[in-house]
């Protein structure tokens, strides 16, 4: 593995040592694409629950930024935190504590907009629960049925009202939905083509598919995305696809951007 820019090949090897093996060097970014100098990006794709892939990826970071010193580490996150996997709370827990900590991005994902509007829209959950509401409902110490009635819905809103704690209300609430750094634009889902990345509608940043993933066409910038499950990060000369499916295949995926190059964490 040759050294990333900026490295000697001394400073690197004693800098390896103190590293877990798993920085992949991928090479340059999608048209010579670059952060700023002196930032690090590391760029995480959709969690959905899995506090546990989410804790060991946090070591790893941790380890690089010790190992490997960077003026502005900047760990920007993709949404979707909860539903699907097991432990959408303990999630947020970890999301609210890195943010005290460390310089996060933090954006919002889709599923993020289904545990704010079932507070109050009962009846969402059963669209919902065939997304990983009922997860969701679990983590909280909720017992959720496997058909809640139209009785039960309301129950389990105003329950999880009383159980939802107020700095993780104000979690969801406050997400945004873009965030953009050098030449790179992050976001959840991905972006409308033929609108200016400052005109992009939140709907499509945090639910579009097809019409973005399908577009073969330059961007303002390269669109950092998860949202879409890909067996293997996807970088294609427009866009790259983080999002590698964590809560079925214990995968959480981070890419490193630093100056014009990819790596994986």
């Amino acid at each position: 593995m040759r050294a990333p820019r900026g490295e000697t090949a001394a400073s690197t090897s004693a800098d390896r040592a103190a590293l877990p093996p798993v920085l992949h060097l991928h090479g340059s970014t999608p048209r010579r694409s670059a952060v700023p100098e002196g930032c690090r990006v590391y760029a995480v794709g959709d969690v959905h629950g899995r506090a546990d892939l989410l804790e060991a990826l946090f070591a790893r970071i941790d380890a690089d930024t010790a190992a490997r010193k960077a003026v502005r580490p900047v760990e920007i996150y993709l949404g979707d935190y909860i539903d699907r996997g097991p432990r959408s709370r303990d999630v947020v827990d970890l999301m609210i504590a890195r943010r005290a900590a460390r310089e996060t991005v933090q954006l919002r994902g889709n599923h993020e907009t289904y545990i704010v509007r079932f507070l109050d829209d009962p009846g969402l959950l059963r669209t919902w629960r065939r997304f990983g509401g009922l997860e969701t409902l679990l983590s909280y110490g909720l017992r959720p049925s496997l058909n809640p009635d139209d009785d039960e819905l309301a129950a389990l809103s105003a329950a999880l009202k009383e159980v939802l704690p107020a700095e993780h209300l104000a979690f969801f609430r406050a997400l945004p939905t873009k965030f953009s750094l050098g030449d790179f634009f992050f976001v959840h889902a991905g972006v409308k083509p033929g609108v200016p990345l400052a005109a992009q509608d939140d709907q499509d940043l945090i639910w579009i598919r097809d019409p973005f993933l399908m577009h073969d066409g330059l961007y303002e910038k390269t669109v950092v995305h998860g949202h879409t499950p890909v067996p293997e990060p996807e970088v294609k000369r427009n866009r790259i696809d983080i999002d590698t499916g964590a809560f079925a295949t214990g995968r959480l995926t981070c890419l490193v951007i630093e100056g014009q190059t990819l790596a994986w964490l």
